[in-house]
């Protein structure tokens, strides 16, 4: 049996677990976190320009809770993020992310100005401009770090 996971909070979740996750029974049991059920969330009901780079996250993949998901956008608009978007899906690695002004992670990144992930960077967790759906804002960003999960 699979239960596409539609929900953008544990609260909504039909197999809340321990620490925040949300199972989505079928074959594999695959546990998804509130982050990632959010991310979802927002790509299925943006009308944003999305460029995928790694593959396509899903409520049913089975390295939803290994990879990191990141979508990173250029516009921001009030209090919302908006396209022309990239969403990365994978492992650590530093992304050249050029004129990025808001983004959401799956899991904590870091973002700085420089293309190379070493200057004038602040971590998503510390975000200073919380805007809707989970997105912080990022102005000036041109790469963003994101770590082992």
């Amino acid at each position: 049996m699979h239960w596409p996971l539609e929900c953008d909070s544990l609260a909504s979740c039909a197999a809340p677990l321990s620490g925040g996750f949300c199972a989505t029974p079928n074959t594999n049991s695959i546990l998804v976190s509130p982050a990632y059920a959010q991310m979802l969330h927002w790509i299925s009901t943006t009308d944003a320009e999305l460029t995928f780079v790694g593959e396509r996250p899903t409520s049913l993949s089975p390295r939803a809770a290994q990879d990191t998901v990141v979508v990173s956008c250029s516009t921001r608009s009030g209090n919302d993020c908006a396209g022309p978007c990239t969403v990365y899906n994978g492992g650590a690695t530093c992304l050249v992310a050029r004129h990025v002004n808001c983004l959401f992670a799956t899991n904590d990144v870091i973002f700085c100005t420089d293309t190379k992930c070493a200057v004038d960077c602040n971590a998503l967790v510390n975000c200073a401009t919380p805007l809707n759906g989970g997105f912080c804002a990022t102005p000036n960003t041109n790469s963003i770090l994101v770590s082992p999960v």
